[in-house]
């Protein structure tokens, strides 16, 4: 998020310690699947735009349930900012940017996560004047030790680190200063999916929320 659209909303980071990364192949699964998490005490959603029916998902959820905070993730060209925008996204994530999808998110006025996996690349964002990110993939990266080790010199960048990170894990990141919140899947297990049993989802969403040092 840049400092601009960040005065004038909520940060994404703040809004709870776990981010479900959402991979929505049935529409008619949005809005119970987000009723659940926000059940469990998970609003922010991110739906990833990895599927034919990604954008139908945002728009049920964003039309009925008010009190979750979606999000679009795996935008990765102009195109899918301006789509996300248009059915309903409040918030934008990125797996990597360059100048033109940062600054189509930018215009967006949607508060945004473009993803980062170096140090030259969180450089390059500050220097634009972007200081919330998305780590990303988290464990491949270099995981807690590495975000560890750039809090020192940049102590300015805050980060949602996404990619294998488990329950275990998630612990580890949440305890460093530079990081406001971690994304996962962990609470979406495939054969809850499957049977649609949003009672399971919901236990695993309330013990996310629960993560918070």
């Amino acid at each position: 998020m840049d400092s601009a659209t960040q005065s004038a909303a909520p940060s994404v980071l703040d809004l709870s310690p776990v981010i479900p990364v959402v991979v929505i192949e049935d529409a008619a699964d949005a809005v119970p699947l987000a009723r659940a998490l926000v059940a469990g005490g998970l609003p922010a959603i991110e739906v990833t735009l990895r599927t034919a029916r990604a954008l139908d998902a945002v728009r049920a959820i964003a039309a009925e349930v008010p009190e979750a905070v979606v999000g679009a993730g795996t935008v990765i060209t102009p195109e899918h900012v301006v789509a996300a925008v248009a059915a309903g996204a409040r918030f934008l994530v990125s797996p990597g940017w360059t100048d033109g999808l940062l600054e189509a998110m930018r215009a967006s006025g949607l508060p945004f996560l473009p993803g980062v996996s170096t140090v030259s690349e969180v450089l390059a964002l500050l220097e634009r004047g972007v200081g919330e990110m998305k780590f990303f993939p988290a464990e491949a990266a270099g995981g807690v030790p590495y975000l560890r080790s750039i809090g020192g010199p940049l102590p300015q960048a805050r980060f949602c680190p996404t990619g294998g990170i488990g329950l275990d894990s998630a612990p580890g990141y949440l305890g460093l200063a530079n990081v406001g919140c971690v994304g996962g899947t962990w609470m979406l297990p495939p054969d809850a999916l499957a049977a649609k049993d949003w009672v399971r989802v919901e236990s695993l969403a309330r013990e996310a929320a629960a993560l918070r040092p």
